[in-house]
């Protein structure tokens, strides 16, 4: 019986010794901030009890002291804290990088026990602590490849040799644990041009409307001229990616050429048969 006994009062000096350690304050964790914002440390299980006293530290110097519904925050930090009575949360206002350290709370409440609890603040500068640098293109992550190449830091990219397809908006981010910033560029590609071609009918019938049509891959737009048999065509010219036409009039000289050789040829058959009666 008196092992029993004693067996009995170590596990409830244990349970209440880790009912103990259970009331400790808890924080998320490591808290970020940026030079000239704010944070805010508020504890995940703030005590149900009623409480009488309430303080903040930064390291061993004070912030503030909460009492019976007066809180008094000392000088050096009047101007840039705030406190919730209700949750005991601080916030901490016009972030500095002197600001980094460890913040702890204590709390007692009216039974006399003490909770205790502590969490760490890192603040950034925008232009300093980069943490990631982040590639895009037409809003998808951009991979290294045979032709794409990234610097050791991830800061500058290099293309080579250049392809019809690297046109697009790229993207770069930069990134540190507060904020983040993003620039753009728009890469035109010039090429061509490129599978010129002419469309249309290889024979036609004397007298009928004929349409040929030019097309080329090019960027920027090719510009499009016409002859015909070697010579300019009026109002041939002409510009455009997708292709160009002929012109009415350009047409209408064409066809009048076939039917002039062909009165031509038609008169020398009449003479020469003429010539040979004779």
């Amino acid at each position: 019986m008196m092992v029993s006994h004693g067996l009995y009062g170590t596990l409830w000096i244990l349970s209440c010794f880790g009912q103990f350690l259970s009331e400790d304050l808890q924080f998320p964790g490591l808290v970020n901030g940026a030079v000239g914002g704010s944070v805010v440390f508020t504890p995940d299980n703030p005590p149900s009890t009623s409480v009488d006293t309430v303080q903040w530290h930064f390291g061993t110097t004070p912030i503030l002291t909460a009492q019976s519904g007066s809180t008094v925050i000392t000088s050096a930090y009047r101007d840039r804290v705030s406190f919730d009575n209700k949750t005991f949360a601080l916030e901490l206002q016009n972030l500095r990088l002197d600001d980094s350290g460890k913040y702890s709370l204590t709390v007692v409440t009216s039974t006399g026990g003490t909770l205790r609890g502590e969490t760490s603040l890192q603040v950034f500068g925008e232009k300093w602590h980069i943490t990631s640098v982040q590639w895009m293109k037409d809003n998808s992550p951009l991979s290294p490849s045979n032709s794409i190449h990234f610097s050791s830091d991830n800061r500058s990219v290099s293309i080579s040799p250049v392809q019809r397809s690297d046109s697009g908006e790229y993207q770069c981010t930069y990134t540190n644990p507060v904020s983040s910033k993003t620039a753009k560029l728009n890469l035109i590609i010039n090429y061509g041009p490129d599978d010129v071609s002419i469309t249309g009918p290889n024979v036609v019938d004397l007298g009928v409307r004929v349409s040929l049509s030019c097309s080329a891959n090019s960027k920027p737009s090719a510009s499009f001229s016409w002859k015909f048999n070697g010579s300019d065509t009026e109002g041939g010219g002409g510009s455009g990616g997708g292709g160009g036409g002929l012109t009415s009039g350009a047409i209408a000289g064409i066809v009048i050429g076939v039917l002039v050789a062909v009165a031509a040829v038609c008169g020398l058959i009449v003479y020469l048969t003429k010539t040979k009666k004779m």
